[in-house]
């Protein structure tokens, strides 16, 4: 098997975010940029040859719905004339992924699977239809896998919508294993230089939060409330609205709130201290907010959000706890004339703009390391909703 240099040093703990000062995040980008760099010089050499490809890899398969997780060898996979072939150095985990694992969502999952959807990594190989990648470009694995690419979804730049979509990790072997293959029209052109661990994430979460905020229909000085905002969806959620130029009420627990301060919400909720949520929202956004994130898996956070926005504001539901109902009285809807709308995942374009603001320095995701072996730990902690950001597994352990 051929290795790659790696010669940035990944620590297993959480970055420190709260209270940063511009100096700080200045340095701290202007180090990123040059470990990355670096790392990405020695990326290219590395496959200015054409790769040697093994046969077998390691993955996590699901067998089956909740089924242990098993940390295996299984065989590379060969792409399709339109697929490229990415060797995956790092993989972000969604809350997604637990209900790929589960099988608790209304469309079917395929069994086995290998789960994942953040994959970031360099390509290795392609199918002879490819056109515009080339071998040792950076490549991301995102959520919508591939798409007919001619019905009128399609066509209007909704392919997310598409009904012969293509699912990675869901329908489609995703980002959980060494090397995966991905549509070429669909896979993300990740920019050279740019540190794969830690734009993972941004490959579903980010591009997820950040069409999430177009769909809200909100401008520069308004006011957005996230529900679930010290999550791995919510962190970035507040920087996108940040960058955006938006008013961010960050609504989560108090271990959380040290972290979305840090990333640069102007008020944090903590939704276990008050019996009134929906007023607490309302005076710290001064009489409502225009636009609200529900990336909460909690069905009751979604019916006070209908309550708290601001007339004539828009609610977008992201998360999905399942069998949930939006309650919504029809008279106070109508007489607020408020917006509830769902918001999926990104287009193509959203991806290219979302990647953008992250290769600008406007987002991070505080991400914690780990090994694609310790995926079951991660799940177990995932469940307890124990963990604050985002995890990313480095898959060559």
């Amino acid at each position: 098997m051929f290795s790659v240099c790696e010669v940035v040093t990944r620590t297993k703990c959480w970055p420190s975010v709260a209270g940063l000062s511009l100096a700080q995040s200045s340095i701290r980008r202007l180090l990123s940029s040059t470990r990355s760099s670096l790392a990405s010089s020695a990326l290219a050499r590395s496959y200015s040859t054409a790769p040697t490809i093994p046969s077998t890899q390691k993955a996590v398969v699901f067998d089956a719905p909740r089924a242990p997780l098993v940390y295996k060898d299984i065989p590379v996979p060969t792409p399709k004339p339109n697929e490229l072939l990415i060797h995956v150095k790092y993989s972000g985990v969604c809350h997604t992924d637990l209900h790929a694992w589960r099988g608790d969502w209304d469309f079917p999952v395929k069994f086995p699977l290998v789960g994942g959807h953040e994959g970031a990594g360099v390509v290795v190989g392609m199918g002879h239809n490819v056109v515009g990648w080339k071998i040792g470009d950076y490549a991301g694995i995102k959520w919508l896998n591939g798409s007919c690419q001619q019905c009128a979804l399609c066509e209007t730049g909704n392919e997310p919508n598409c009904s012969h979509a293509s699912l990675s990790g869901y329908t489609h072997d995703g980002s959980f294993q060494q090397y995966a293959t991905a549509d070429a029209i669909q896979a993300a052109q990740i920019p050279p230089g740019t540190d794969l661990a830690a734009v993972a994430p941004i490959l579903c979460a980010g591009i997820t939060v950040y069409k999430a905020l177009k769909t809200a229909n909100v401008k520069a000085g308004d006011w957005v409330a996230i529900s679930g905002a010290g999550g791995g969806l919510g962190t970035l959620a507040v920087q996108y609205a940040k960058a955006m130029g938006l008013m961010v009420a960050a609504i989560d627990g108090p271990k959380k709130a040290d972290l979305v301060r840090g990333l640069g919400a102007d008020k944090f909720i903590d939704f276990t201290s008050t019996d009134d949520l929906v007023g607490a929202v309302r005076e710290a956004t001064a009489g409502g907010a225009q636009g609200v994130i529900n990336v909460s898996v909690s069905p009751k956070a979604i019916a006070q959000s209908v309550e708290y926005v601001r007339p004539t504001g828009t609610v977008v539901l992201v998360g999905l706890p399942p069998g949930a109902k939006v309650e919504l009285p029809v008279f106070n809807a109508v007489l607020k004339s408020i917006t509830v709308a769902g918001s999926y995942v990104g287009n193509r374009a959203d991806t290219r703009e979302a990647l953008d603001f992250f290769a600008r320095g406007l987002v991070h995701s505080p991400i914690k390391m780990a090994g694609l072996s310790e995926l079951p730990r991660i799940f177990e902690e995932m469940e307890k909703g124990e963990v604050m950001g985002r995890y990313v597994v480095d898959t060559s352990y």
